[in-house]
């Protein structure tokens, strides 16, 4: 994974020295539960998910260029529901001191742009929870294309179980410009 850039973002590879930035973002109950991952109850538990950060290519720390702080991440995985290997599957999550400013659409299309532009990929899924309205909101500005909700698809980390609304884009659509908002 290398570093991308935006006007106002550079993502690139979690280091040790973001463990307060982590903390402070993570921590937030109105943060995690919309990921599907239990808010932070201390810095040692940022500490020990920092470290998994830092070993995994597929994330990427999301900092605010103004003040070169860490305010989210942004990452690029397998997509579990999908079993073809030139797809990859976009997850985020941001401080909520930063929610409303088109930042996470912001870094959703630079790394939409790495995957197709730069990687070649074919096809790039994204999901959300029914109840999580913002996600919704960026994955619509984004363009993606609204694929249907597959029930009980996610059990999180509270023993919940949840629908996902999943959608996805091609390359086809990316090269053509081709926005579905």
């Amino acid at each position: 994974m290398r570093a991308l850039e935006t006007e106002r973002l550079i993502l690139r590879k979690w280091k040790m020295s973001d463990l307060e930035d982590l903390y402070e973002y993570a921590k937030n109950p109105n943060v995690g539960p919309n990921a599907g991952w239990k808010p932070h109850e201390s810095k040692e538990e940022s500490k020990t998910i920092l470290d998994l950060l830092i070993n995994n290519d597929d994330i990427w720390a999301i900092t605010y260029k103004s003040n070169h702080k860490v305010i989210g991440s942004i990452s690029l995985y397998n997509d579990p529901k999908r079993e073809y290997k030139n797809v990859k599957m976009i997850g985020y999550a941001i401080s909520e001191n930063y929610w409303g400013q088109g930042l996470v659409p912001e870094a959703v299309m630079e790394v939409l742009r790495y995957t197709f532009e730069e990687l070649g990929l074919n096809l790039i899924s994204i999901y959300h929870y029914p109840f999580n309205y913002r996600s919704r909101r960026v994955i619509e500005k984004c363009g993606f294309h609204y694929e249907g909700i597959i029930r009980m698809g996610s059990h999180i980390y509270n023993g919940l179980i949840y629908d996902d609304v999943c959608y996805s884009m091609t390359d086809d659509e990316w090269f053509r410009g081709i926005r579905y908002n």
